[in-house]
């Protein structure tokens, strides 16, 4: 029977089976039988990889309706742009200039952005490689595992929630500075009883997420378009911005440029990390992508690269104008123009600030809701939030997810509190997933030799090691060049043992240049800045991470083993033997279409190539195979490595 001729169940539906639809959670007996098993389940978890193939095709059944195939170049461009201009640079610069960089905040922003710019690369060849909807989630599965990728899945809603909310808080302070500089808290609700950092209640930042996760909820190329039009008008502004500034110039105001020396800088390099966290969104509209091989590379590499010289020059036409003393930590560009005598030029840097956050949430709503929708087709959730909406193409209930968890604790959270757990989780996903790329570059299971695999390890964490006592050393105070200069060699020593390795797997389309070097590179930087910030932090990151354990413990485990060694029945395809023959795949590579994307479709049902080929393609499909019925079926099984 045609997939189109079954009959569409509701979208709308709620039951236990939406929920908890896997055999171990059947009924109370069932489930003890799988908790009296756990430790043989979380070895299965634990050594266990996904594959290319089961997170482009076989998890997307979960979706039940594709994600429509919208965006190109320009669209990615502009979502790179809207995500990370207005995700950091209006929100944070202020607190970390005055509390910890002073002017040399201009080199914390270059810091993180080269670091950022590192993992940019990485991201790069893993959307062009893996173009799904998962991003780092999926490809830490692909690579280093299921229970790894659980982890990172856990920090991925953690940044998720806790980067909304505080844009939320941010956007409300900024709308407030506009009417109040003096007192930008003055439209928040104190609670005295409640703990500093928790006190301040802010029904605004809640009514901001609503309406901004609603837009993304409603059509991914209304919220492109929508973002294209704010951020030509941000872009416009932020020109005048640090022409004002550059002319306001006192160098005065940069004295002294180290207020706290090399450790303030770092330290807020640490925390500004934030302000480039939004291009990881971009990797999550991959599977929404027309051309991933071509689009993602410009949308990536291109903006992160200008972004990163902009936010230089508005770091330091913020110093250059107000001394660092003077700055305001909550809407410091706003406040800054008032200070200068410019009162009026603060309404066009608050609609400026609030544009840019507002798109920042759009699209971070829209990568948010990607990344959900992936991991709970993988079952580490329930699969009901995996379901897309047959009329927008949007993944519906993911959004509404992260939307209410973040609406709870912008309504609660100061912005202080929220920063520093939101750059751990985040620096920590981009230093694995450096390490992933290594790992797929050199480590192919069933190819790579027994001693190369022992030197291959043995390198990689000589790299880490080496990475950590580099950031020991910084942070226990010592500053002898003996120490780093031994630790930089045996880093090297690392790297270069495995750039000596045979390198088992190419990049297809698109790859990380200096390879073993950049990503190596990364993970130092990475660790390098995770060292850097406060133990208070790690505190708050350790009880979170504890409570994600639990979860997989008592739930994700058994889900996930559950779907890995359940059989399901062979859903019925099209043309002759119910999937995609060989005769078909060598039509549709004389065609033109590229030999890795028909390596997904070889034995791909009817269901699955719904969501990874246009309809010109299935069109293609369906009558290439209908000529095959035709033709004695033996003269077209071809061995598909012949593609």
């Amino acid at each position: 029977m045609d997939v189109q001729d079954s009959p569409r169940k509701s979208y709308w539906r709620c039951s236990k089976q939406d929920f908890f639809p896997e055999p171990s959670f059947k009924d109370l007996s069932s489930y003890r039988t799988a908790l009296s098993q756990i430790c043989l389940r979380l070895k299965d978890r634990l050594l266990s990889r996904s594959t290319e193939t089961h997170e482009l095709v076989t998890l997307r059944r979960e979706s039940e309706n594709p994600m429509k195939k919208c965006l190109t170049w320009w669209d990615l461009m502009w979502m790179s742009f809207g995500s990370v201009v207005g995700s950091g640079i209006f929100v944070i610069t202020g607190q970390e200039a005055r509390e910890n960089a002073g002017p040399a905040i201009v080199l914390s922003y270059a810091l993180s952005g080269f670091s950022a710019l590192l993992s940019v690369f990485c991201y790069t060849e893993f959307a062009v490689e893996i173009p799904v909807a998962g991003g780092s989630f999926s490809y830490l599965r692909v690579e280093l595992g299921d229970f790894i990728a659980y982890l990172a899945a856990g920090n991925i809603l953690l940044e998720a929630v806790i980067g909304a909310a505080g844009l939320g808080r941010s956007w409300s302070s900024y709308f407030a500075s506009m009417i109040n500089t003096k007192n930008p808290d003055f439209m928040r609700i104190k609670i005295d009883s409640f703990a500093d950092g928790f006190n301040l209640l802010d029904p605004l930042a809640v009514v901001v997420l609503l309406v901004a996760n609603s837009i993304a909820m409603s059509g991914t190329k209304r919220t492109s378009f929508l973002n294209w039009i704010a951020s030509i008008a941000t872009a416009f502004i932020i020109v005048f911005i640090i022409v004002v500034g550059l002319i306001h110039f006192k160098s005065s105001n940069l004295v002294p440029y180290f207020p706290k020396g090399a450790e303030g800088v770092f330290v807020a390099a640490a925390v500004v990390y934030w302000a480039y966290t939004g291009f990881d969104m971009v990797a999550t509209m991959a599977e929404e992508t027309k051309n991933p091989s071509r689009d993602i590379p410009i949308g990536l590499v291109g903006s992160m690269s200008i972004i990163t010289v902009v936010y230089c020059l508005m770091a330091l036409a913020l110093t250059g104008m107000v001394k660092y003393t003077e700055i305001d930590p909550n809407a410091a560009f706003s406040v800054a123009f008032a200070q200068i005598g410019m009162k009026w030029a603060t309404y066009l840097v608050s609609i400026c600030a609030l544009k840019g956050m507002t798109t920042s949430l759009m699209v971070g709503s829209l990568g948010q809701g990607r990344y959900t929708t992936q991991i709970a087709r993988s079952h580490m959730i329930p699969p009901w939030f995996a379901r897309v909406h047959p009329k927008t193409g949007t993944p519906i209930y993911a959004t509404l997810l992260t939307t209410i968890l973040s609406a709870i604790v912008a309504f609660f959270t100061s912005l202080d509190v929220l920063s520093s757990v939101f750059s751990i989780s985040t620096l920590l996903i981009f230093m694995l997933l450096a390490v992933a790329l290594l790992v797929r570059r050199y480590y192919v299971k069933d190819v790579i030799s027994k001693n190369d695999s022992v030197t291959f390890f043995v390198c990689l964490f000589t790299i880490a090691g080496s990475s950590i006592g580099v950031t020991a050393l910084w942070n226990s105070g010592v500053r002898g060049w003996i120490g780093y200069v031994v630790a930089s060699v045996i880093w090297c020593s690392g790297t270069l043992g495995i750039s000596l390795l045979h390198m088992n797997r190419v990049p297809k389309v698109w790859g990380v240049p200096l390879v073993p070097w950049l990503p190596s590179l990364s993970i130092l930087m990475n660790v390098f800045l995770l060292g850097s910030l406060g133990y208070v932090a790690f505190l708050r990151f350790i009880i979170c991470s504890a409570v994600m354990i639990l979860y997989y413990l008592v739930v994700g485990v058994h889900a996930t083993y559950d779907v890995a060694h359940h059989n399901p029945k062979e859903t019925e395809g099209i043309g002759y033997g119910g999937s995609l023959k060989c005769g078909s795949a060598l039509c549709l590579v004389i065609c033109g279409l590229k030999a890795e994307s028909v390596d997904h479709m070889i034995g791909a049902s009817q269901t699955d190539l719904q969501y990874i080929a246009t309809p010109s393609v299935l069109t293609l499909i369906e009558m290439v195979d209908d000529l095959c019925c035709l033709l004695d079926p033996g003269e077209w099984e071809m061995p598909t490595v012949l593609l």
